[in-house]
């Protein structure tokens, strides 16, 4: 844009100087010099704190899918990169074990109740003693709260789709055996109930940044668009802002001046759900400072949407 705006007045320039409506002189010859410090003091530099620019992407939550329960894989249903909805069915796990042990404590319980009331019944007729009883009601509670657990067990031989999303890469097969170690996730599933974009934006750019402010962004998947969207966040650390709990002195190391990252909803939803993970593009926010450059930021990012249709970085 800076080129653009420079040709323009160098055209100009040399265009009053062939009319003859100015004299080309020394202070006209060191004119696109002192035009070039005003375009970045008065306009470019300041564009970047009312109007920030920066790289954005399109971020999904992933979760590990690891059983709750470990058995023998007896059924994988799902297929890679369907869509799915919360409470489908991913695998299934022989349930034959988690079933009998099921079976086993009703059992137990059908003969514990049994005896209850018949204790219950003595005590009431002064036959028996209370603490027969309270020991057959303990009995009882004991296996109903084991039934409660084993049925859980059971149950979890299905293993469902946490939320909306889908499953990549699906390696697992029937007949493999599974186990419920958290450091060993069967399958990889995307959560798409929720499209998070994040933008990058320089530290010396992000003073003026606040929830709310307006966001455009011009997304390399969908060129030639630009999307509008709002600021959700600022997130408040970045990593070399972090410090672990650890028994070590302190380890110096040479500082880095790295972006902050700025959390943006789009507008559009149904747009925003189609977008992939890992999508890139530019994003412009507009902040309540410098209102003038909005609008020449506004030409920048269609600029930049349009070659975008040829441009793969």
């Amino acid at each position: 844009m800076m080129i653009a705006l420079m040709a323009l007045y160098l055209a100009l320039l040399f265009t009053l100087v062939w009319l003859g409506a100015i004299r080309f002189n020394a202070f006209w010859k060191a004119s696109p010099l002192v035009v070039l410090l005003l375009l970045n003091v008065g306009l470019f530099i300041p564009m970047g704190w009312g109007a920030p620019q920066g790289k954005a992407l399109v971020y999904r939550n992933a979760v590990s899918i690891v059983p709750d329960v470990a058995g023998e894989v007896m059924d994988v249903p799902v297929r890679p990169n369907a869509s799915l909805k919360q409470g489908d069915v991913l695998f299934k796990i022989d349930p034959t074990p988690y079933d009998a042990q099921v079976k086993a404590i009703e059992a137990q319980l059908k003969l514990s109740s049994t005896r209850l009331t018949q204790m219950t019944s003595l005590y009431e007729r002064d036959a028996g003693r209370g603490f027969d009883v309270e020991q057959r009601q303990s009995e009882v509670d004991q296996l109903k709260a084991q039934l409660q657990s084993a049925q859980w067990n059971l149950d979890k031989t299905v293993v469902r789709a946490p939320a909306d999303g889908y499953v990549t890469n699906v390696a697992l097969r029937k007949g493999a055996r599974v186990g419920n170690l958290s450091a060993a996730p069967v399958m990889a599933f995307i959560d798409t109930s929720a499209t998070q974009v994040a933008v990058e934006i320089d530290q010396i750019n992000a003073r003026y940044v606040a929830p709310g402010d307006a966001v455009e962004i011009a997304f390399k998947y969908v060129p030639g668009r630009v999307l509008s969207g709002k600021v959700e966040s600022v997130l408040q650390a970045v990593a070399t802002g972090q410090t672990l709990v650890s028994g070590a002195a302190v380890a110096p190391k040479g500082i880095e001046t790295v972006p902050f990252v700025v959390r943006v909803a789009l507008d559009d939803a149904e747009l925003a759900k189609a977008l992939p993970a890992g999508a890139t593009g530019t994003a412009a926010i507009f902040t309540d400072h410098v209102k003038v450059s909005h609008v020449l930021r506004r030409v920048l990012l269609r600029q930049i949407s349009i070659i975008d249709y040829v441009n793969p970085f």
